[in-house]
């Protein structure tokens, strides 16, 4: 097994086309068609960590955090970046970043967090738009199926919980052919009619190349008539954050022992107990702040998240409390999210929990 097998697994499972425009979610180090000796999963990748792969024996680095967010214009050592990214190099170790794309998946970091936190009825807080596209195509009615069950199994049709979704208009198609076609019905210069089902689907436009790909690799056609659109909707599985609900109310005092015992916390930083109760809880691991307005629109009693600056705290305005866990202690569980993730797609891999405390605030 080589490293691009592990990377491509990982890909499909968040993509690197759900990451922000300022995220480096991707290979930074490494030759992808390396054979792979063993994987080590981290929150942060540091020298610490890149020691720790070395005395593994493993040559893959699985992190949360990109090491490189910026272009590196020099390799000097100068600072912890520059060194661990020299240290890997020096040991043919690659380095694989998956960040604010698995934060935007519905099985992701936020989902990893509704879990520790006991919640029901999870869903993305802020749904992203403009990551699906329409295909439209006519498909001879005789064909429909089966290039159908193609596109099916490249990913088209699946909303929400349902898959295999589309809409289909029966139709006629006409076509002449001229002398240097090839046709699959009908002759040259003559115009042929063909009943045919007009099929629309709906798909990530990060599959567009493989939904086209299919589509003329299993239409009867040699030239294939179809249509892309994309669209504006919002993928309700793909987005920032998360809420769900407690299956019953919590007292808040409770519910705050609750967090503290459930993320390993010795202080959370938060805003009134307005409220006595906790029902509905919104999520976002890391910096969570941009989505304050979105937590309170949804109705949560409560938003847990991390880095929030002072004068944030003001926004709650009464109407929901703000718990500050820290951008580490929200996310350090994304390391066994990874873990169990890669567990059940490969039996026979070397796979290493990192043992190192990346943490770099310590409370006194």
């Amino acid at each position: 097994m080589n490293i691009n097998e592990i990377i491509g697994v990982l890909n499909e499972w968040a993509p690197s086309a759900y990451q922000e425009s300022y995220d480096n979610a991707r290979l930074i180090t490494g030759d992808p068609n390396e054979t792979l000796t063993g994987v080590l999963v981290t929150l942060d990748c540091t020298e610490e960590v890149v020691q720790e792969a070395i005395d593994l024996k493993a040559n893959l680095i699985v992190a949360h955090h990109p090491i490189v967010f910026k272009g590196l214009k020099s390799f000097t050592g100068k600072n912890y970046v520059e060194r661990t990214v020299i240290k890997a190099i020096k040991n043919d170790i690659a380095i694989f970043s998956i960040h604010t794309n698995l934060d935007h998946v519905l099985t992701g970091v936020n989902s990893m967090i509704c879990s520790k936190l006991g919640l029901d009825n999870c869903r993305i807080l802020a749904p992203k738009s403009e990551v699906l596209s329409k295909l439209v195509t006519f498909v001879p009615t005789d064909r429909a199926e089966a290039v159908l069950d193609s596109l099916y199994q490249s990913g088209m049709g699946k909303i929400g919980n349902y898959d295999q979704c589309s809409f289909q208009i029966m139709g006629t198609g006409t076509f002449r052919p001229n002398d240097k076609a090839n046709p699959t019905l009908g002759q040259a210069r003559v115009k042929e009619s063909v009943e045919e089902v007009r099929i629309e689907g709906i798909f990530p436009t990060h599959r567009k190349s493989k939904i086209v790909g299919t589509l003329k690799k299993s239409h009867p056609y040699e030239e294939v008539a179809y249509y892309l659109t994309a669209l504006e909707n919002e993928n309700q599985e793909v987005g920032a954050g998360m809420v769900g609900q407690l299956s019953e109310p919590m007292s808040t005092q409770d519910f705050f022992t609750m967090v503290k015992k459930q993320f390993n916390l010795s202080v959370i930083r938060h805003t009134n107990f307005h409220t006595d109760k906790i029902k509905k809880v919104a999520v976002c691991g890391g910096a969570g702040s941009f989505l304050l307005g979105a937590a309170r629109g949804v109705g949560a009693d409560v938003f847990i998240t991390g880095d929030f600056k002072y004068h944030e705290f003001f926004d709650a305005e009464q109407k929901i409390i703000i718990a500050d866990i820290g951008h580490y202690e929200s996310e350090v569980f994304t390391k066994e999210l990874i873990c169990n993730f890669l567990k059940e797609k490969f039996a026979n891999i070397a796979l290493n929990l990192s043992e190192v405390d990346t943490n770099p605030i310590k409370y006194f």
